[in-house]
């Protein structure tokens, strides 16, 4: 692939800032020719040009961050100058809270807020160790009968089933686990729809009224007063503000469940498949967080803990974050001009070896030994950082942490085959089926 001519340079600098590093147009071809994924070119540009850099995908120029104090000014200090546009996933979650913006999306986020911390969350334990006690059933079976599992089909189930209790009351019932199967088939297929939005609608409208029929069913359920076993859940909280809120008409109800299915399973599932894939490969760090305290402990708790976020740090639930620069700003020392595409890639500053030792190597003592990770706010960030960092980050950590204490002493996967490569889309996620029977 010829190389093409240089578009014109980066927008002058104002007074107060350099120019943005900018990766050669040349370099960018020789990534297109041969066809690579877009986190070897983010990847290229961190090491090239350090923390704050540019490159061109057509004429205007992107700026991709890594640098922890770049991070936080990104996310955390500075929101207000560095917003969020449409969401890839808008065609599924519509108005949800993930998408919106503005004083909408504060509305809605004030409501959702005091569901996940303290008190709010207490409501839930019992649904995750309902869930997580279903799935230790499910993998007792499979042990009996030497049954071949797919183990990112199996934390799929069970993060689904965790969620669907969390926003209605009832365990997640067969036939609409087959409905819902719709969810993660239009999250895979995101990345390859056309950018016509009518387009891309019609492709995967099947999966879309499939996910719409499950979303009208448990409204209707949860208006007519049905609770289940373990009494009203978020949909009943949802319900409860139409009648204050006209706001929350049906559609933004169906925006705002369909937004927490989805936030709420697909993350946790990849970050469960994922760590069994890391623990096949280092089967010791097994042996030593089963090791650390008794079953029940805070010790063997922190442990189980420390797997799950040095998976995050591989695998974080956010890999990219894409804002846009709604004003002129000076960031880390660069200009940064009004209109740019700004990414901050956590994936990145995770594997940074000027941050973290040997970055290679999962160590999840990282997490639990004094002096062993970077303090810097903006070094580890799986669920981002600043006022938009994800509402579910204690829901995830603990449904994680509760199913790994009833499956970890007791069974080890064996797979049958791994996935040779990741898939980066709405998550980061293992390109192909992992097949597993249980030792």
């Amino acid at each position: 692939m010829a190389t093409q001519a240089r578009p014109g340079p980066l927008p002058s600098p104002s007074p107060a800032g350099r120019r943005v590093p900018e990766l050669d147009p040349a370099a960018v071809g020789q990534w297109r020719a041969g066809g690579g994924e877009l986190i070897d070119l983010f990847a290229q540009a961190r090491e090239r040009l350090g923390g704050v850099a540019a490159f061109r995908l057509d004429a205007r120029p992107t700026v991709l961050v890594t640098a922890p104090e770049a991070v936080q000014h990104v996310l955390a200090l500075h929101p207000d100058r560095y917003v969020k546009r449409s969401h890839r996933a808008r065609l599924l979650i519509g108005d949800g809270v993930l998408a919106a913006t503005g004083e909408a999306w504060q509305r809605q986020r004030r409501l959702l807020q005091s569901q996940f911390t303290g008190r709010g969350m207490r409501r839930y334990e019992q649904r995750i160790t309902g869930a997580a006690r279903t799935t230790a059933a499910r993998w007792a079976g499979y042990a009996r009968t030497g049954q071949v599992l797919d183990v990112g089909e199996e934390m799929r189930r069970f993060a689904l089933d965790t969620i669907w209790r969390a926003l209605t009351g009832h365990p997640l019932d067969l036939a609409t686990e087959r409905e819902l199967a719709a969810v993660p088939a239009v999250v895979a297929a995101l990345p390859s729809l056309p950018a016509d939005g009518a387009a891309a609608q019609g492709a995967v409208a099947a999966e879309l009224a499939a996910i719409d029929a499950v979303a009208s069913h448990a409204i209707a359920a949860a208006r007519d007063g049905e609770a289940g076993p373990d009494g009203p859940g978020l949909l009943h909280v949802l319900l409860d503000a139409a009648g204050t809120r006209p706001e929350y008409t049906d559609q933004l109800i169906r925006d705002e469940l369909v937004t927490l299915l989805v936030a709420g399973h697909e993350t946790t599932a990849t970050t469960l498949t994922w760590l069994y894939l890391l623990l096949d490969r280092n089967p010791q760090a097994r042996e030593q967080a089963l090791a650390t305290g008794a079953e029940g402990s805070s010790g063997r708790r922190q442990a189980v803990q420390a797997l799950v976020h040095e998976t995050l740090r591989f695998y974080p639930s956010a890999w990219i974050l894409p804002r846009c620069a709604a004003q002129d700003d000076v960031l880390a020392g660069y200009a940064v001009e009004a209109g740019t595409d700004v990414l901050v890639c956590p994936y990145l500053t995770h594997r940074d070896p000027g941050l973290w030792e040997d970055p290679g190597r999962f160590e999840p003592a990282r997490f639990t030994a004094p002096g062993r990770r970077p303090t810097h706010t903006g070094s580890y960030l799986p669920f981002g950082i600043g006022p938009r960092a994800c509402l579910g980050l204690q829901f995830a950590l603990r449904e994680a942490t509760v199913l790994l204490e009833h499956l970890l002493p007791a069974h080890t996967p064996r797979f049958r085959s791994i996935p040779a490569k990741a898939a980066y889309g709405i998550t980061v996620r293992p390109d192909g089926p992992t097949p597993a029977v249980l030792g």
